[in-house]
């Protein structure tokens, strides 16, 4: 069984992985375990704010207790990313990592994943759950078709104050509870229509599927 760490922002990514991944990847030889970014160094509470350098040192951190690091953050709200984009980010992320690695295998086995643009892109996969869940009005439902239609994909949804798409949700649902609906649309969802509708996400968690038929690392 390979081991992952995956470095989470908060709560809600945990549960996330926790409801949708963990028991997938368990089946193809993957066992994950999120873990609130700090806590691999001994933080206390840990989770919050997120950037390059917090990333890598908790990533390197982690790559010496498990076979595989990844990371489940969001790109709004990273600290201090100026004009780079999501893959730039990725990119020097990785770098770092490998560099800190103590062997070429291990260096591989440090891959980032930043989400564009936060969790809440996932669940305009299909808006007709928030009509189950939380018992949305049509009027609503149509309000976030309509942003979903604007868009190529869920994850083109922009990141801006007011239109980023947790504010998109939250302004015909003021009610949306990010954690406990979040998860719960989430599981109503699915993995394989969020997979269909957003190809990062989707090529993310087919590396983490591959890890479980890769060597694992030795060494530290």
């Amino acid at each position: 069984m390979t081991r992952l760490a995956i470095t989470v922002e908060g709560i809600t990514e945990r549960a996330f992985v926790e409801a949708l991944l963990i028991e997938h990847l368990r089946g193809l030889g993957v066992e994950a375990v999120p873990i609130l970014i700090g806590r691999g160094e001994g933080e206390g509470v840990g989770g919050g704010s997120v950037s390059v350098k917090r990333l890598v040192a908790e990533m390197t951190h982690l790559l010496r207790s498990f076979d595989a690091v990844t990371c489940l953050v969001d790109f709004y709200g990273f600290r201090k990313k100026g004009d780079a984009t999501v893959s730039e980010l990725e990119g020097r992320i990785r770098e770092s990592v490998s560099k800190h690695a103590r062997s070429a295998r291990r260096a591989r086995s440090g891959f980032p994943y930043i989400r564009r643009h936060e969790f809440e892109a996932l669940l305009f996969s299909d808006v007709s759950c928030f009509g189950e869940l939380t018992g949305a009005s049509e009027g609503a439902l149509e309000l976030l078709r309509r942003a979903r239609a604007g868009f190529a994909t869920p994850e083109d949804i922009d990141d801006g104050r007011e239109t980023a798409p947790s504010k998109r949700i939250l302004a015909v649902l003021p009610h949306y509870r990010k954690i406990d609906d979040g998860r719960e649309l989430a599981l109503r969802i699915g993995q394989p229509t969020m997979r269909a509708e957003c190809p990062r996400f989707d090529r993310w968690v087919r590396r983490l599927e591959a890890l479980g038929n890769e060597p694992r690392a030795t060494g530290s």
